[in-house]
């Protein structure tokens, strides 16, 4: 999971810790629209991921696409391509918005196991 540092918003408290390989991951957080060029690779991340496995599509782009809709190699945003558990809207997210996004997505991960 990875979320970076907010000043007086550390996400450490919810429990939170960056993990640097997908298979010892339970959230994975997309920042980006989606091109043909990480289609596959993003695919394979994903089923690399244990059960449970969530998704946050992070910021516009993620979300969407954004202003890369419609350009050549843009697939759209990353529900185009993997399920999205949780977006979170924002160019750039606000610290807020981030911190209801996590909160409500550790809930929802808290209720599935």
């Amino acid at each position: 999971f990875l979320v970076p540092q907010f000043g007086a918003y550390p996400v450490e408290r919810f429990g939170v810790l960056l993990k640097g390989t997908p298979r010892h991951a339970d959230v994975l957080l997309c920042t980006g629209p989606v091109t043909g060029q990480m289609k596959d690779r993003l695919i394979k991340i994903y089923e690399q991921m244990p059960e449970p496995k969530f998704v946050i599509a992070f910021g516009e782009c993620g979300c969407t696409g954004a202003v890369y809709t419609g350009a050549y190699n843009v697939e759209g945003g990353i529900d185009k391509v993997i399920p999205v558990d949780a977006y979170i809207p924002g160019c750039p997210p606000k610290p807020e918005a981030i911190l209801d996004g996590v909160v409500k997505l550790l809930t929802a991960f808290k209720e599935s196991k």
